[in-house]
């Protein structure tokens, strides 16, 4: 699906494994960066690190610091990219481990002598990290999310301090700030303020939210601190996809899924180009004086969602990609009352204890997935300059199209109630584990010592 390089694309880099509509979305934003400047755009700083840089959305955002221009590009995860990865000379994989302060400032500190050559301090001044790394979704153990997502980010602010990196972009989440009421168009301010009162939902919304605290009140824009700023995407969606997607049609083909409660709750989504090209242009708002510094941004598909408004019905949606796959529409099944579903989750995260196997069914998911949970991006728009790449129809056509020829093909139906999709589970598995076991790297694959 990968289109090929017009004569006025030859000039600009595109992933390998991007779609089309990836590559359209990357050349007309270089065009409309280019016309306006009148030269070829300096979009992104000559070095840039990412952690938890083979994600679904780390990859993404390797791949788009490449296409905009990065000289080198260190990728650094526990997950070794997959086999299919873009192995670009300006990429550099390296496996490491986020809750390892010397493999992460080890990391930071070779990638700026690589480009300074001497040592020096112009790899400083043109570095930035995005911390992406982070034990994402309801199914880790507990440990696992305080090790990796607050005593991990808290590795990356000492790390980026010892080395002089003076820009931190990290990815946070709209979780951290969850009470179980709904989200019906809130701004981030109108949003609960960090720490919650009444405590969180989840673990993973409280550890991510201890780091973006730690992260955001190290911000200091007096002689060349660290500045930071956090962004957040909502239900993130698109090619390679190894979450959401994968786990809602693996139970949908199965039979197991049906539309929970009345099926017309309003959510909002986030292409993973949106939220990479989000992540991108925050860094460019980190600078001395700056609105962003130290503040938390959402950013989706905006008015790009049906009928422009910034939502859209979940369920109605979900059921297209369903019956994409020649799965049975969930609007032609009985729907699945709340009182009955929290009942259900209950039960589950009770036997998921005593038999210490994962449930799909939990409380949280039966409240996210009953509950409005969409967003006014106008903080975004106007502190970030922000404005979606792909419009919501388009890449949400072109997901499903991925799907059905890459996800499809693999799907093997299975009558267990338990358990995650495969891709899903291996990489839970990889981070329990702490990067133990060998591992296969190639010439462009560096593993942290």
């Amino acid at each position: 699906m990968t289109m090929m390089p017009s004569s006025s694309s030859s000039s600009i880099l595109l992933a390998p494994t991007n779609t089309k509509v990836q590559n359209d979305a990357a050349i007309r934003y270089n065009n409309e960066n280019t016309a306006t400047s009148n030269t070829t755009p300096t979009q992104v700083p000559a070095l840039c690190i990412v952690t938890g840089g083979t994600g679904f959305v780390g990859l993404r955002l390797v791949e788009m610091l490449v296409e905009r221009g990065a000289q080198k590009v260190v990728s650094f995860d526990i997950v070794p990219p997959p086999k299919n990865a873009w192995q670009h000379p300006n990429i550099e994989y390296r496996i490491g481990d986020i809750t390892d302060y010397t493999a992460i400032k080890d990391c930071i500190q070779e990638a700026i002598d690589s480009v300074d050559g001497d040592g020096g301090s112009n790899g400083n001044a043109s570095c930035c990290v995005w911390h992406n790394a982070a034990a994402v979704g309801p199914f880790h153990p507990k440990q696992l999310y305080y090790k990796v997502n607050y005593e991990g980010t808290l590795n990356v602010i000492k790390a980026c301090k010892e080395c002089k990196v003076h820009k931190v972009v990290m990815s946070s989440s709209p979780s951290t700030r969850f009470d179980g009421s709904d989200v019906d168009g809130l701004t981030e301010a109108e949003m609960p303020s960090l720490p919650l009162q009444n405590g969180y939902l989840q673990t993973y919304a409280e550890t991510k939210a201890m780091g973006e605290l730690v992260m955001l009140n190290e911000q200091d824009q007096k002689d060349d601190g660290l500045l930071t700023v956090a962004v957040a995407p909502h239900q993130v969606y698109g090619p390679r996809d190894n979450l959401f997607l994968p786990n809602l049609l693996e139970a949908a083909g199965n039979g197991k899924l049906r539309v929970f409660g009345n099926g017309w709750n309003k959510i909002c989504f986030t292409h993973v180009d949106n939220y990479a090209h989000g992540l991108i242009i925050a860094e460019r708002a980190l600078y001395e004086g700056s609105p962003a510094c130290g503040k938390f941004y959402i950013v989706t598909d905006g008015t790009t969602h049906p009928n422009g408004e910034q939502y859209l019905i979940f369920w109605k949606i979900l059921d297209e990609a369903i019956i994409a796959m020649n799965f049975t529409s969930l609007w032609s099944q009985i729907k699945l009352p709340k009182w009955l579903l929290f009942g259900l989750a209950g039960i589950c995260e009770v036997l998921g204890k005593i038999f210490n196997t994962t449930f799909k069914l939990n409380y949280f998911n039966v409240l996210v997935l009953t509950m409005h949970r969409w967003f006014d991006i106008a903080a975004a728009e106007a502190d970030l300059d922000f404005t979606p790449i792909i419009d919501f129809r388009e890449g949400w056509n072109d997901t499903i199209v991925w799907f059905r020829q890459n996800w499809l093909p693999n799907f093997h139906k299975t009558g267990s109630l338990i358990g995650l999709s495969s891709k899903t589970q291996e990489k839970i598995d990889i981070q329990e584990a702490g990067g133990g076991g060998s591992v296969s790297t190639s010439n462009a694959t560096k593993k942290s010592q």
